[in-house]
């Protein structure tokens, strides 16, 4: 445990309470609060007097990045750190990341949108990257338990707030920028600009790993040290074979060629596994040791979890924004033998704009939907379901609230090889309704069909 502090709540015997002005919480208001719970020091902006001992600054926020990176800079700095970034696709490869250095014989832990992982320990956590208090805690327990490389996910929030300010890469990767966080961002320009932060954090001896298909890619090559994945630069694509359970892909690299079968599904996630082994071959590890793993890795919870349901299949993924459930319908739409049924739902009280357009690609796409709830938080949950369909000119759809019931129903449709999507929550185990979270597990709903 570090000893600084940021939450009242969470202060401890001894340690150094913080107070934060952030956007709607002032944490001048919490310091009698962390003095009660044991602080023994306070640091804030404003002139007061209390019964611990007071430190005066300018700015609260930088000087907490200041003495964490001047406390724990050297610590942290002992581990290997590999990020990764982009609207989608982030999860699944930090997760093959993890688990391939891991096969590999390095003691590897990843920290991401399914939590905190090393050796047998999982922890689940708020954001896909956490808080700067919350971050240092975690990389400093992997420090001290051994571990050697960890691998995060590094979202544009992060980027933006500063969330991994004194942190340095070995490695980046970038997957791809889709429209996502625009009520956070505003534009897509803004959006992509926070993205392209990452290179800051890189060693300058570091290497970025670059998706060639996307033309987003262009702007991280400010960062002159980068090599490209796709249908074409340095780790291209030659040919694949997609199958319900599997892909058989080939690509070439310096002038050789590979052949690999991956425990993956979809086009999207041949994208996946080559920023995973391309992160990891800049790093110093042979293709051909990447190659003979890759049988032994599998996706994460809720990204592409297929489960056979009678005579047709049931897919649980974490797809919540347009481009994401767009590249998972027409993935399957290749495989498909019967209908493609999708079920689907916007969360509350964020991003509206994207609702109709989910609305629209996944009737378009599929042969029937059902729309249902994600997590309405505080949001009226007809008001979501208005916006996403809203404009939609197909028919082919109707709405069932209670997710539970949807799932259900959606089940009880298939027939001979059809395929059944249920989308936007994939490894969540909850639902978050007002302010209270209940128990909801997509596949555990699935998995009772079986």
């Amino acid at each position: 445990m570090i000893k600084y502090e940021t939450n009242s709540k969470n202060v401890k015997e001894g340690q150094i309470f913080i107070a934060l002005k952030g956007l709607t919480v002032d944490g001048h208001d919490y310091i009698d609060d962390a003095i009660k719970n044991g602080a023994s020091k306070v640091v804030g902006e404003k002139d007061l007097t209390l019964s611990v001992p007071y430190e005066k600054v300018e700015d609260t926020n930088a000087y907490l990045k200041n003495v964490l990176k001047k406390d724990y800079g050297d610590k942290i700095n002992k581990l290997k750190l590999i990020g990764v970034t982009g609207t989608n696709g982030k999860t699944t490869t930090c997760y093959l990341i993890y688990q391939m250095l891991n096969k590999l014989g390095c003691k590897t832990a990843y920290l991401g949108t399914i939590g905190f992982y090393y050796n047998d320990k999982k922890i689940e956590l708020n954001n896909t990257t956490p808080d700067i208090i919350t971050l240092y805690n975690l990389l400093v327990e992997a420090e001290e338990n051994g571990i050697e490389y960890l691998v995060m996910e590094v979202s544009s929030h992060a980027l933006s707030l500063d969330r991994i300010a004194g942190l340095s890469f070995e490695a980046c990767g970038f997957t791809n920028l889709t429209e996502d966080h625009l009520d956070y961002h505003k534009t897509m320009e803004a959006y992509l600009k926070e993205k392209v932060k990452i290179t800051n954090y890189l060693k300058p001896t570091g290497t970025m790993i670059l998706n060639s298909d996307d033309k987003a890619s262009e702007k991280f090559k400010i960062f002159k040290n980068y090599r490209t994945y796709g249908t074409r630069g340095d780790y291209k694509i030659v040919n694949y074979s997609i199958k319900p359970d599997h892909t058989d892909l080939e690509f070439a690299y310096d002038n050789k060629n590979y052949q690999v079968t991956t425990n993956l599904t979809s086009k999207f996630n041949i994208y996946n596994y080559l920023t995973c082994i391309a992160i990891l071959n800049s790093l110093g590890f042979t293709l051909e040791d990447l190659v003979a793993k890759t049988k032994e890795v599998y996706p994460p919870k809720g990204r592409c979890e297929t489960y056979k349901v009678g005579k047709g299949y049931a897919v649980v993924d974490y797809a919540h924004t347009p481009d994401a459930v767009e590249k998972v319908i027409m993935a399957y739409s290749e495989l498909k033998e019967n209908r493609i049924i999708t079920i689907l739902g916007c969360g509350g009280d964020r991003d509206p704009i994207k609702r109709p357009i989910m609305g629209s690609i996944a009737t378009r796409l599929s042969d029937y939907v059902i729309f249902t709830n994600d997590n309405p938080r505080t949001e009226d949950p007809k008001k979501i379901m208005e916006d996403i369909v809203r404009d939609n000119k197909n028919t082919n759809y109707e709405i069932i609230y209670d997710r539970k019931s949807a799932i259900t129903k959606g089940i009880n449709m298939l027939e001979d090889k059809d395929i059944l999507l249920v989308l936007g929550k994939g490894h969540e185990d909850y639902q978050i309704i007002g302010h209270e979270k209940i128990h909801l597990d997509d596949a555990e709903i699935i998995k009772s069909f079986m």
